[in-house]
This record gives structure tokens, sequence and C-alpha cells, in this order.
């Protein structure tokens, strides 16, 4: 793929560690998970709260004990339900994980239809989930190892996750002609992720996909779930969140470095989307800057 800035920049694997483990609190330790995607497997595994996950085309409000899949490639973000938090840890891991060679017949028939797309697994799996017992134990148990987060518990998590998927494969869904839905407008959330800090407007969207501005805004609808401009909205308060707590830049700078250009609409949106004012939010969360 082509799209560099939607697509999360961040390491999550390396050769001798291919998984990175997050503890998280939404919106306590950051206000939202904006559309994005990586190449690596995510799971999340809710403790506590509430939170509305979007992935690929699949919305749904999460809650104590459900498991969120999300395979590589598939764009999925995260934004708080009003007056909840949400407590839950996150697993991101590369292929790498499941180890074998090209020759592999279970990397070639189990694995590479997972990264390509062509097999889709249960995203959300919740205690309905007629296999949820087995499911749940063995995700408590990666989290265990991932925490735990030594070579031997590598071993383990790799079993468990094994475990995991051959269970979730037994119902899976194959679709040899599958193209993700929300690549249409890719190109879009690239433009926002490089020209956040400029006036963007729905034309200047629209010509970045090649649509008509009235089917850019219904598809824009469709796989994120937000307007564009209510997108944008957030895209920009997430980056001074980031701002906010990460440097000493004054309110006035931080919400013109995010492409706001009156300091008055920046407060209200800041406050419509997080809850705080900029300076509230600031003392708050300065030393709770974990961001997963």
């Amino acid at each position: 793929m082509n799209y560099r800035n939607s697509r999360e920049n961040r390491m999550h694997s390396s050769v001798q560690k291919p998984f990175s483990y997050y503890s998280c609190v939404i919106p306590d330790q950051f206000t939202c998970a904006p559309m994005h995607w990586h190449s690596e497997f995510e799971i999340n595994y809710v403790w506590e709260g509430a939170s509305e996950f979007t992935c690929g085309e699949e919305k749904f409000i999460s809650s104590a004990g459900d498991v969120i899949l999300v395979q590589p490639n598939v764009m999925h973000s995260v934004y708080p339900c009003e007056g909840k938090n949400q407590v839950y840890d996150t697993l991101v891991f590369s292929a790498e994980i499941f180890g074998g060679t090209e020759s592999d017949r279970y990397i070639q028939e189990c694995i590479k239809p997972l990264i390509s797309g062509s097999m889709r697994l249960k995203t959300h799996i919740t205690p309905a989930h007629p296999y949820y017992g087995v499911l749940k134990t063995s995700i408590e148990n990666v989290f265990s190892c991932a925490k735990g987060d030594t070579p031997a518990l590598d071993m383990l998590m790799r079993s468990e996750l094994f475990r995991f998927f051959w269970i979730l494969e037994l119902e899976a869904e194959i679709d040899p002609d599958f193209s993700e839905p929300g690549e249409v407008i890719r190109p879009a959330l690239e433009y926002i992720a490089t020209h956040y800090y400029e006036p963007i407007t729905i034309k200047q969207l629209a010509a970045s996909v090649h649509l008509s501005e009235s089917y850019f805004m219904n598809q824009f609808q469709k796989h994120v779930g937000f307007s564009a401009i209510e997108y944008i909205s957030h895209f920009r308060i997430n980056q001074a969140c980031k701002i906010l707590i990460s440097t000493q830049k004054n309110v006035l700078e931080t919400a013109f470095d995010c492409g706001f250009r009156n300091i008055s609409n920046f407060n209200r949106q800041f406050r419509k989307i997080t809850g705080y004012s900029p300076t509230e939010y600031r003392r708050k969360f300065r030393k709770s800057s974990t961001e997963c």
C-alpha cells in the first residue's frame, strides 16, 4: 500500500520481539484513536467500561469482557462513549509471531489469507460467542505472557495465539475476491493527516479521491462513521492533546499548530470532544501521557 500518513508509523514489533503490549484507558490517557491502519494484527481485551469501535465497515459499542480482533491493513478507530472510560489491554503483533516458512502449508492456507483479507474472522467477540469461554482464557493467557515479558513466556504466548486463531478459523468467512471497502477514502485520510494544520475543504478532499463532493461525503460517513468535517475536528483535537501533554507550547500556539484560526472555536471544540478545557486537560493528563 502507498498510503503512509493514515498508516500508523509506530514500530510495534522487531525481529527479536514481534509484538508490543499496551495498557490503555480512554479517554483518560488519550482522547481517541483516529481512523488508521497498520500491517500488524491487533487484539484488544476490554476489562471495564465502553467505547465506540470502528473496524472496516463494522461499528459497535464495546463492553467489559469483549475481545476485539483487528486483522492487518484494516482501517479502525476507537472513540470514547460520553461519560464513560474504557480500560483495556492491547496487543499488536506481526505475522512473524506465527513462525514457519513460505513453504509451510499452514502459513499458506491459514495465515496468509488473514493478512490479505481473503479470510475474515470474527472482529467483535462477546460472551454470546459459542466458544467465548475458551477464547477468553486464551486471550487472558496471551496478555499475562505479554505482561511477564520473558523469552519463555513468548513461547507460551505463541501457543495461545495459535489456539485462539485456530478456533476462530473454524467459522471463518472465505472471500477470494475481497478488497477492503475503505480503500476509496484512504487518500482523503492521507490528505487530512498531512494538511490538518492548514484550511481543508470538502472540495479538496473529494478531489484527492476523484469523487464528486456529494458522493465523497456519503462514502466518508459510511466508512469512517463521522462526517469529514467532524473527523477533521477530532483529528486536530487529538493532535492538540499530544502537544499539550508533551510540550510547553501555550494554548494559542497549540491551536494554530493544529489548524485552528479562532481560539474561541478551538476551546469550544476541545471541550466538546475531550470534556475539558485545554488548560484543564494539560493539568490533568500531563503525567499520564502514555499513548496506545
